[in-house]
Protein backbone atom coordinates (compact mmCIF):
# COMPACT_ATOMS: atom_id res chain seq x y z
CA UNK A 1 0.00 0.00 0.00
CA UNK A 2 1.03 3.19 -0.65
CA UNK A 3 0.85 6.39 1.16
CA UNK A 4 0.59 9.88 -0.47
CA UNK A 5 -0.91 13.09 -1.22
CA UNK A 6 -4.74 13.36 -2.62
CA UNK A 7 -7.17 16.06 -3.07
CA UNK A 8 -10.06 14.69 -1.68
CA UNK A 9 -14.01 15.80 -2.77
CA UNK A 10 -15.58 15.28 0.95
CA UNK A 11 -18.68 16.23 -0.68
CA UNK A 12 -20.40 17.96 -2.85
CA UNK A 13 -20.12 22.03 -3.33
CA UNK A 14 -17.14 22.33 -0.60
CA UNK A 15 -12.97 23.18 -2.18
CA UNK A 16 -10.86 20.51 -2.19
CA UNK A 17 -8.92 19.06 0.76
CA UNK A 18 -5.80 17.64 0.46
CA UNK A 19 -5.18 14.23 2.28
CA UNK A 20 -2.85 11.63 3.11
CA UNK A 21 -4.65 8.45 1.38
CA UNK A 22 -3.83 4.98 1.18
CA UNK A 23 -3.91 3.54 -2.27
CA UNK A 24 -3.99 -0.33 -2.39
CA UNK A 25 -1.72 -2.42 -4.85
CA UNK A 26 -3.16 -3.19 -8.10
CA UNK A 27 -5.52 -6.35 -9.22
CA UNK A 28 -5.68 -8.44 -11.79
CA UNK A 29 -5.61 -6.22 -15.06
CA UNK A 30 -5.12 -2.76 -13.24
CA UNK A 31 -2.38 -0.39 -13.59
CA UNK A 32 -0.98 1.39 -10.47
CA UNK A 33 0.24 4.96 -11.65
CA UNK A 34 2.63 7.81 -10.17
CA UNK A 35 0.41 10.89 -11.62
CA UNK A 36 3.17 13.82 -12.47
CA UNK A 37 0.49 16.17 -14.03
CA UNK A 38 -2.96 16.36 -13.91
CA UNK A 39 -5.10 19.18 -15.46
CA UNK A 40 -8.57 20.45 -14.16
CA UNK A 41 -11.88 20.22 -16.24
CA UNK A 42 -15.47 21.53 -16.05
CA UNK A 43 -16.57 17.95 -15.92
CA UNK A 44 -14.70 17.97 -12.49
CA UNK A 45 -16.52 21.05 -11.79
CA UNK A 46 -19.82 19.81 -12.65
CA UNK A 47 -19.08 17.08 -10.28
CA UNK A 48 -17.82 18.64 -7.29
CA UNK A 49 -20.98 20.98 -7.97
CA UNK A 50 -23.42 18.26 -6.87
CA UNK A 51 -25.23 18.21 -9.81
CA UNK A 52 -24.21 15.16 -11.95
CA UNK A 53 -26.34 12.25 -11.32
CA UNK A 54 -23.89 9.72 -11.57
CA UNK A 55 -21.82 11.41 -8.80
CA UNK A 56 -20.68 10.03 -5.28
CA UNK A 57 -18.93 11.34 -2.57
CA UNK A 58 -16.25 11.14 -1.08
CA UNK A 59 -14.16 10.98 -4.40
CA UNK A 60 -11.27 11.26 -5.73
CA UNK A 61 -11.55 13.71 -8.77
CA UNK A 62 -9.81 14.28 -11.84
CA UNK A 63 -9.50 12.59 -15.45
CA UNK A 64 -6.70 15.01 -17.69
CA UNK A 65 -3.14 12.94 -16.16
CA UNK A 66 -0.36 11.88 -16.85
CA UNK A 67 2.45 9.53 -15.30
CA UNK A 68 4.62 6.69 -14.97
CA UNK A 69 3.39 2.75 -14.48
CA UNK A 70 4.66 2.15 -10.58
CA UNK A 71 3.32 -1.42 -11.19
CA UNK A 72 1.05 -4.01 -12.69
CA UNK A 73 -1.56 -6.83 -11.32
CA UNK A 74 -1.96 -10.40 -12.46
CA UNK A 75 -2.49 -10.34 -16.68
CA UNK A 76 -1.49 -7.24 -17.93
CA UNK A 77 0.58 -7.20 -21.17
CA UNK A 78 0.49 -3.90 -22.53
CA UNK A 79 2.44 -2.00 -20.28
CA UNK A 80 5.19 -2.21 -17.60
CA UNK A 81 6.93 -0.60 -14.78
CA UNK A 82 8.52 2.73 -15.67
CA UNK A 83 6.42 2.80 -18.80
CA UNK A 84 4.85 6.67 -19.83
CA UNK A 85 0.70 6.78 -19.84
CA UNK A 86 -2.42 8.88 -20.00
CA UNK A 87 -4.65 7.63 -17.93
CA UNK A 88 -8.42 6.93 -19.90
CA UNK A 89 -11.57 7.70 -19.38
CA UNK A 90 -13.02 6.39 -22.01
CA UNK A 91 -11.78 3.02 -22.29
CA UNK A 92 -10.76 0.70 -25.09
CA UNK A 93 -10.87 -3.02 -24.27
CA UNK A 94 -11.29 -4.43 -28.16
CA UNK A 95 -13.48 -6.98 -27.26
CA UNK A 96 -17.03 -5.58 -27.02
CA UNK A 97 -19.22 -4.86 -29.88
CA UNK A 98 -18.74 -0.99 -29.31
CA UNK A 99 -14.99 -1.69 -29.43
CA UNK A 100 -15.26 -3.83 -32.56
CA UNK A 101 -17.53 -0.99 -34.53
CA UNK A 102 -15.78 1.62 -36.29
CA UNK A 103 -18.45 3.42 -35.69
CA UNK A 104 -17.99 4.26 -32.04
CA UNK A 105 -15.14 4.75 -29.30
CA UNK A 106 -17.55 4.38 -26.72
CA UNK A 107 -16.32 0.81 -24.76
CA UNK A 108 -18.63 -0.07 -22.85
CA UNK A 109 -16.32 -2.88 -21.08
CA UNK A 110 -16.18 -1.51 -17.38
CA UNK A 111 -18.49 1.35 -17.65
CA UNK A 112 -21.44 0.44 -15.25
CA UNK A 113 -18.91 -0.12 -12.75
CA UNK A 114 -16.67 3.36 -13.21
CA UNK A 115 -20.15 4.93 -13.30
CA UNK A 116 -20.47 3.83 -9.86
CA UNK A 117 -17.30 4.80 -8.96
CA UNK A 118 -15.32 1.43 -8.20
CA UNK A 119 -12.98 -0.43 -9.61
CA UNK A 120 -13.85 -3.60 -12.22
CA UNK A 121 -14.50 -5.75 -9.26
CA UNK A 122 -17.22 -3.51 -7.27
CA UNK A 123 -14.31 -2.38 -4.73
CA UNK A 124 -12.13 0.70 -4.42
CA UNK A 125 -8.64 1.45 -4.13
CA UNK A 126 -8.61 4.51 -2.59
CA UNK A 127 -8.88 4.77 1.50
CA UNK A 128 -8.50 7.96 3.61
CA UNK A 129 -9.18 8.09 7.75
CA UNK A 130 -10.43 4.63 7.58
CA UNK A 131 -13.21 5.52 5.03
CA UNK A 132 -13.66 3.96 1.52
CA UNK A 133 -13.29 7.14 -1.25
CA UNK A 134 -14.65 6.22 -4.61
CA UNK A 135 -12.87 6.30 -7.92
CA UNK A 136 -13.81 9.38 -10.22
CA UNK A 137 -14.27 7.91 -14.43
CA UNK A 138 -11.78 5.65 -13.92
CA UNK A 139 -9.15 7.94 -13.59
CA UNK A 140 -9.07 9.70 -10.94
CA UNK A 141 -5.72 11.65 -11.32
CA UNK A 142 -5.99 14.35 -8.72
CA UNK A 143 -3.64 11.79 -6.17
CA UNK A 144 -0.36 11.35 -6.50
CA UNK A 145 -0.69 8.05 -7.11
CA UNK A 146 -3.90 6.04 -8.98
CA UNK A 147 -4.59 2.18 -10.30
CA UNK A 148 -6.84 2.04 -13.38
CA UNK A 149 -8.03 -0.80 -15.32
CA UNK A 150 -5.48 -2.06 -17.81
CA UNK A 151 -7.45 -1.66 -20.83
CA UNK A 152 -7.78 2.41 -19.56
CA UNK A 153 -4.44 3.04 -20.16
CA UNK A 154 -2.62 4.46 -23.03
CA UNK A 155 1.26 3.97 -23.37
CA UNK A 156 3.04 7.38 -24.77
CA UNK A 157 6.24 8.02 -26.24
CA UNK A 158 8.33 8.56 -22.95
CA UNK A 159 10.17 11.88 -24.77
CA UNK A 160 6.65 13.94 -24.10
CA UNK A 161 6.25 16.42 -21.42
CA UNK A 162 3.93 14.91 -19.00
CA UNK A 163 2.87 18.85 -17.95
CA UNK A 164 1.43 19.32 -21.50
CA UNK A 165 0.54 15.68 -22.53
CA UNK A 166 -2.05 15.34 -20.16
CA UNK A 167 -4.35 17.69 -21.94
CA UNK A 168 -4.97 14.92 -24.27
CA UNK A 169 -6.51 13.26 -21.91
CA UNK A 170 -9.94 15.25 -22.23
CA UNK A 171 -9.91 18.63 -23.45
CA UNK A 172 -7.88 19.20 -26.83
CA UNK A 173 -8.32 15.67 -27.63
CA UNK A 174 -12.41 15.76 -27.84
CA UNK A 175 -12.14 18.79 -29.55
CA UNK A 176 -10.27 18.38 -32.09
CA UNK A 177 -11.91 14.86 -32.61
CA UNK A 178 -14.79 16.37 -32.83
CA UNK A 179 -13.89 18.65 -36.18
CA UNK A 180 -11.73 16.02 -37.95
CA UNK A 181 -13.84 12.75 -36.88
CA UNK A 182 -17.71 13.70 -35.68
CA UNK A 183 -17.94 16.63 -38.11
CA UNK A 184 -15.50 15.62 -40.62
CA UNK A 185 -14.99 19.00 -41.57
CA UNK A 186 -13.87 19.40 -45.19
CA UNK A 187 -11.51 21.59 -46.98
CA UNK A 188 -12.53 24.94 -48.07
CA UNK A 189 -15.76 24.99 -45.73
CA UNK A 190 -17.13 27.36 -42.94
CA UNK A 191 -17.51 26.74 -39.10
CA UNK A 192 -19.32 28.75 -36.21
CA UNK A 193 -17.54 27.45 -32.78
CA UNK A 194 -19.98 28.34 -29.49
CA UNK A 195 -17.77 28.72 -26.68
CA UNK A 196 -13.71 29.62 -26.92
CA UNK A 197 -12.63 27.95 -23.59
CA UNK A 198 -10.00 24.67 -23.56
CA UNK A 199 -12.55 22.06 -25.75
CA UNK A 200 -13.25 25.06 -28.08
CA UNK A 201 -10.09 26.44 -29.21
CA UNK A 202 -9.67 22.40 -29.96
CA UNK A 203 -12.14 22.18 -32.53
CA UNK A 204 -10.78 25.79 -33.85
CA UNK A 205 -7.34 24.27 -34.00
CA UNK A 206 -8.86 21.13 -35.59
CA UNK A 207 -11.14 23.32 -38.27
CA UNK A 208 -8.30 24.90 -39.33
CA UNK A 209 -6.07 21.89 -39.73
CA UNK A 210 -9.02 20.14 -41.74
CA UNK A 211 -8.88 22.87 -44.10
CA UNK A 212 -11.95 25.28 -43.31
CA UNK A 213 -11.71 29.02 -44.90
CA UNK A 214 -13.55 30.67 -42.18
CA UNK A 215 -14.01 29.89 -38.68
CA UNK A 216 -16.40 32.25 -36.85
CA UNK A 217 -15.84 31.79 -32.86
CA UNK A 218 -18.13 32.63 -30.52
CA UNK A 219 -18.08 34.09 -26.92
CA UNK A 220 -19.45 36.60 -24.65
CA UNK A 221 -16.03 36.95 -23.12
CA UNK A 222 -14.26 39.21 -25.58
CA UNK A 223 -10.74 38.74 -23.93
CA UNK A 224 -10.64 34.67 -25.42
CA UNK A 225 -10.44 36.45 -28.97
CA UNK A 226 -7.21 37.30 -29.27
CA UNK A 227 -5.95 33.03 -28.20
CA UNK A 228 -8.75 31.88 -30.64
CA UNK A 229 -7.21 33.56 -33.72
CA UNK A 230 -3.70 32.22 -32.41
CA UNK A 231 -5.68 28.75 -32.87
CA UNK A 232 -7.14 29.82 -36.39
CA UNK A 233 -10.38 32.19 -35.68
CA UNK A 234 -11.03 33.76 -38.78
CA UNK A 235 -13.15 36.31 -36.94
CA UNK A 236 -15.36 36.04 -33.08
CA UNK A 237 -18.52 37.52 -32.25
CA UNK A 238 -20.24 38.33 -28.97
CA UNK A 239 -23.94 37.19 -29.12
CA UNK A 240 -24.55 40.55 -26.83
CA UNK A 241 -23.34 42.48 -29.47
CA UNK A 242 -26.63 41.83 -31.53
CA UNK A 243 -30.30 42.39 -31.08
CA UNK A 244 -30.91 39.04 -32.93
CA UNK A 245 -30.71 36.21 -31.94
CA UNK A 246 -27.03 34.65 -32.85
CA UNK A 247 -28.12 32.02 -35.69
CA UNK A 248 -29.39 34.81 -37.63
CA UNK A 249 -26.52 37.00 -37.45
CA UNK A 250 -24.46 33.88 -38.50
CA UNK A 251 -27.08 33.01 -41.33
CA UNK A 252 -26.55 36.93 -42.68
CA UNK A 253 -22.40 36.87 -42.24
CA UNK A 254 -22.09 33.34 -43.87
CA UNK A 255 -24.98 33.40 -46.65
CA UNK A 256 -27.26 31.03 -45.40
CA UNK A 257 -25.84 29.29 -42.38
CA UNK A 258 -22.43 27.38 -41.70
CA UNK A 259 -21.46 24.20 -43.36
CA UNK A 260 -20.61 22.53 -39.56
CA UNK A 261 -21.17 24.55 -36.07
CA UNK A 262 -19.95 23.16 -32.68
CA UNK A 263 -21.85 23.55 -29.04
CA UNK A 264 -18.51 23.70 -26.47
CA UNK A 265 -20.10 24.87 -23.56
CA UNK A 266 -22.90 22.71 -22.37
CA UNK A 267 -25.82 24.90 -22.80
CA UNK A 268 -28.87 23.83 -24.23
CA UNK A 269 -30.27 26.82 -25.75
CA UNK A 270 -26.43 27.58 -27.57
CA UNK A 271 -27.22 24.34 -28.66
CA UNK A 272 -30.28 24.94 -30.20
CA UNK A 273 -29.05 28.09 -31.74
CA UNK A 274 -25.96 25.98 -33.10
CA UNK A 275 -27.96 23.41 -35.22
CA UNK A 276 -30.16 26.88 -36.39
CA UNK A 277 -26.94 28.72 -37.19
CA UNK A 278 -26.39 25.62 -40.34
CA UNK A 279 -26.72 25.74 -43.55
CA UNK A 280 -30.03 24.08 -45.26
CA UNK A 281 -29.70 21.49 -46.73
CA UNK A 282 -25.96 19.93 -45.80
CA UNK A 283 -25.28 21.77 -42.44
CA UNK A 284 -24.27 19.81 -39.47
CA UNK A 285 -23.85 20.44 -35.83
CA UNK A 286 -22.14 19.00 -33.08
CA UNK A 287 -22.62 18.62 -29.48
CA UNK A 288 -19.74 18.34 -27.56
CA UNK A 289 -20.20 20.23 -24.22
CA UNK A 290 -21.98 18.45 -21.75
CA UNK A 291 -24.99 20.02 -20.33
CA UNK A 292 -26.77 18.98 -16.56
CA UNK A 293 -28.95 16.31 -15.62
CA UNK A 294 -32.05 16.17 -16.93
CA UNK A 295 -32.24 18.90 -19.36
CA UNK A 296 -33.52 18.30 -23.10
CA UNK A 297 -32.77 19.81 -26.43
CA UNK A 298 -35.46 21.12 -28.58
CA UNK A 299 -36.00 23.02 -32.29
CA UNK A 300 -38.41 22.74 -34.68
CA UNK A 301 -38.46 19.22 -36.32
CA UNK A 302 -38.53 21.26 -39.77
CA UNK A 303 -34.52 22.16 -39.40
CA UNK A 304 -33.54 18.63 -39.71
CA UNK A 305 -36.56 17.70 -42.29
CA UNK A 306 -34.31 20.22 -44.87
CA UNK A 307 -31.54 18.76 -44.23
CA UNK A 308 -29.56 19.80 -40.77
CA UNK A 309 -27.90 16.89 -39.41
CA UNK A 310 -27.21 16.98 -35.23
CA UNK A 311 -24.67 15.08 -33.84
CA UNK A 312 -22.77 14.74 -30.35
CA UNK A 313 -18.75 13.38 -29.38
CA UNK A 314 -17.12 11.97 -26.59
CA UNK A 315 -13.64 12.23 -26.55
CA UNK A 316 -13.83 13.19 -29.74
CA UNK A 317 -14.69 9.92 -31.30
CA UNK A 318 -11.14 8.53 -30.77
CA UNK A 319 -10.85 5.26 -30.19
CA UNK A 320 -8.56 5.52 -26.93
CA UNK A 321 -5.69 3.28 -26.55
CA UNK A 322 -4.60 3.28 -29.71
CA UNK A 323 -5.58 6.79 -30.65
CA UNK A 324 -4.09 8.70 -27.44
CA UNK A 325 -0.44 7.84 -28.47
CA UNK A 326 -0.77 9.10 -32.16
CA UNK A 327 -1.94 12.14 -31.16
CA UNK A 328 0.76 12.46 -28.52
CA UNK A 329 3.22 11.93 -31.75
CA UNK A 330 1.33 14.31 -33.75
CA UNK A 331 2.18 16.48 -30.76
CA UNK A 332 5.42 15.97 -30.90
CA UNK A 333 6.14 16.76 -34.72
CA UNK A 334 4.11 19.45 -34.17
CA UNK A 335 1.01 18.78 -36.15
CA UNK A 336 -1.08 19.87 -33.39
CA UNK A 337 -0.92 22.55 -30.96
CA UNK A 338 -0.58 21.58 -27.01
CA UNK A 339 1.70 23.77 -25.25
CA UNK A 340 -0.55 27.18 -26.16
CA UNK A 341 -3.51 25.48 -24.00
CA UNK A 342 -1.65 25.86 -20.77
CA UNK A 343 -2.00 29.54 -18.78
CA UNK A 344 -0.92 28.35 -15.70
CA UNK A 345 1.12 25.91 -13.96
CA UNK A 346 0.49 25.28 -10.37
CA UNK A 347 1.84 23.60 -7.70
CA UNK A 348 -0.59 20.51 -6.65
CA UNK A 349 -1.49 22.07 -2.97
CA UNK A 350 -2.70 25.14 -5.19
CA UNK A 351 -5.70 23.06 -6.73
CA UNK A 352 -8.50 25.27 -5.28
CA UNK A 353 -6.97 27.83 -7.09
CA UNK A 354 -6.59 25.90 -10.32
CA UNK A 355 -10.51 25.55 -10.17
CA UNK A 356 -11.57 29.24 -9.48
CA UNK A 357 -9.02 30.34 -12.25
CA UNK A 358 -11.21 28.02 -14.53
CA UNK A 359 -14.27 29.22 -13.36
CA UNK A 360 -13.43 33.17 -13.92
CA UNK A 361 -12.23 31.94 -17.46
CA UNK A 362 -8.99 32.66 -16.77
Amino acid sequence: VIKCKAAVAWEAGKPLSLEEVEVAPPKAHEVRIKIVATAVCHTDAYTLSGADPEGCFPVILGHEGAGIVESVGKGVTKVKPGDTVIPLYIPQCGECKFCKNPKTNLCQKIRITQGKGVMPDGTSRFTCKGKQIYHFMGTSTFSEYTVVADISVAKIDAAAPLDKVCLLGCGISTGYGAAVNTAKVERGSTCAVFGLGGVGLAVVMGCKIAGASRIIGVDLNKDKYAKAKEFGATECISPQDFTKPIQEVLAEMTDGGVDYSFECIGNTGVMRAALEACHKGWGVSVIVGVAAAGQEISTRPFQLVTGRTWKGTAFGGWKSVDSVPKLVTEYMSKKIKVDEFVTHTLPFDKINEAFELMHTGK
